[in-house]
């Protein structure tokens, strides 16, 4: 499998935004199968002592999220962001086909890999992804809608919201859904 969908949690949503998880699951959209899976939660000083700048507005949001989601962020074996980056590192390296073609979707064109690739130059990093390569889930939704299905509508989601991981599991649900509407396969031999 060489798509990977990446859920970022974090305190802002800006670039600069600290990140306090990250979910991540490579996927075929063409069969919507799921492959390795990534989770972790990051220690918010980590990411503020490395220059992350979090947002009041974001922060209210999150303390009116549900219970289960705010545990997800807020428990005693959270990764400093350097370990959580050099995780993910690790993870893509062990299961894409091809690093180099390796399709990085997030949702929106400048949210989760934006940040994402911040936090990888803030920490001294390298992108384990080609910027060419970022693929971004909200213009698959507009195709979807235009063609008469709304994910958000049409589909249930599975698990707590607000999880990074859950959430890149159904964001792969909708984007698969959506690609095999518009790139269908011949079943008919």
């Amino acid at each position: 499998m060489n798509h990977l969908m990446i859920d970022l949690e974090t305190m802002g949503n800006k670039p600069s935004a600290p990140i306090v998880a990250i979910g991540a699951v490579f996927f075929d959209p063409q069969t919507g199968e799921l492959g390795a899976e990534f989770y972790t939660a990051v220690n918010l000083s980590s990411a503020m002592d490395q220059g992350a700048i979090p947002d009041g507005d974001t922060i209210l949001w999150w303390m009116k999220q549900s219970p289960e989601a705010r545990a997800a962020i807020c428990t005693d074996d959270t990764l400093p962001v350097a370990v959580a980056l050099s995780e993910l590192i690790s993870f893509i390296g062990r299961n894409s086909e091809n690093p180099r073609y390796l399709k990085v979707w997030g949702n929106g064109a400048n949210f989760d890999n934006v940040i994402l690739r911040t936090t990888y130059e803030r920490a001294g990093y390298v992108c384990p992804w080609q910027f060419w390569n970022d693929s971004d889930v909200r213009t698959m939704v507009l195709l979807g809608r235009q063609l008469g299905f709304d994910p958000k509508r049409d589909m249930p989601f599975e698990g707590v919201a607000h999880n990074a991981l859950a959430d890149a599991r159904h964001q792969v649900k909708y984007v698969s859904a959506i690609w095999q509407r518009l790139l269908p396969t011949n079943t008919e031999e």
